[in-house]
């Protein structure tokens, strides 16, 4: 097992897509934001994971975004990965085979959520891609929005079946289910957010899916760069940012709608805006939200 003294700790951040008031692309915008992310916080960047809104978009608007992402990537010298979130495994595949023709080589997998995937449905969904692809490495997003959540049984024949299979993205608080994840270290490399990454560094080498911490780099970097004592504390503030969010609004329930809150912080010109016809935040909701950030996660 890698120890945590020989770690190597990254963080895994998101590129989310900006909107205008017609709802097209602001690909300027979304340029920029790839610049500022790959300055001041990680070079190590995904877009279309839910976050992105990559379950939403037409194929016109996901090959127009995945080459600003591209571009501005080579411009930034940003390791780029595409999330791929659909109902259907040939969507799934002409969206890989239209980005490895641009130069992509990574790839994050959501599993199709129209019903939960059983054991040779799940083996048959990553032969027709991790096996389809064998010059690209893939990542799995592990959330319970696709119905389904894999454990290290899963994991260890997908990963004995697929070397490309590379490492999991997973949002989980469980001790239990991190200490099964865990297992699977170091043939799996995981990506947790900020309060499962906590129990998880104790132990194990892994890398950050910053979520809440996106609203100060600084202190982001801080956290992952710290000790076990000095991430304990950080959470207890990260708990007044849970809290500032979920007073900023009942009427939106999509991750997008926290995140681009969460990157406000940073632009505050940024577009709160979603695709419809699901409910974003409003100027006042972040305005809400910005009034509980306790002022050491605040940017000066």
């Amino acid at each position: 097992m890698i120890t945590v003294a020989q770690s190597n700790p990254t963080i895994l951040a998101t590129a989310i897509v900006p909107w205008n008031e017609r709802f097209e692309f602001q690909e300027d915008v979304f340029r920029r934001q790839v610049h500022t992310l790959a300055r001041d916080l990680t070079r190590d960047l995904y877009v279309f994971g839910m976050a992105g809104e990559g379950y939403a978009v037409s194929e016109k608007q996901f090959d127009q975004i995945t080459r600003a992402f591209w571009e501005s990537a080579q411009e930034s010298k940003v390791n780029p990965m595409v999330g791929l979130i659909s109902l259907s495994l040939p969507t799934i595949i002409e969206r890989i085979q239209r980005c490895h023709a641009q130069g992509f080589r990574l790839f994050q997998l959501s599993l199709p959520s129209w019903g939960a995937l059983n054991d040779g449905e799940v083996d048959r969904f990553f032969a027709e891609t991790c096996g389809r692809f064998p010059d690209c490495q893939f990542h799995h997003y592990n959330l319970m929005r696709t119905k389904r959540l894999l454990t290290s049984v899963e994991y260890r024949r997908l990963a004995a079946a697929h070397p490309n299979f590379i490492a999991v993205k997973n949002s989980t608080t469980d001790p239990a289910v991190i200490a099964d994840l865990m297992t699977m270290t170091p043939r799996l490399r995981f990506y947790i957010t900020e309060f499962g990454y906590t129990i998880a560094r104790k132990t194990h080498d892994l890398g950050l899916l910053i979520s809440l911490a996106t609203i100060n780099p600084e202190r982001a970097k801080r956290f992952v760069a710290g000790t076990d004592a000095q991430r304990a504390s950080d959470l207890e503030e990260l708990n007044a940012v849970i809290a500032g969010l979920k007073a900023s609004g009942s009427r939106f329930h999509i991750d997008g709608a926290y995140d681009k809150m969460l990157y406000r912080m940073t632009d505050p010109t940024f577009p709160l805006r979603l695709l419809p016809p699901y409910a974003s935040a409003s100027d006042a909701d972040f305005e809400v939200f910005k009034a509980a950030v306790p002022a050491g996660w605040r940017r000066t």
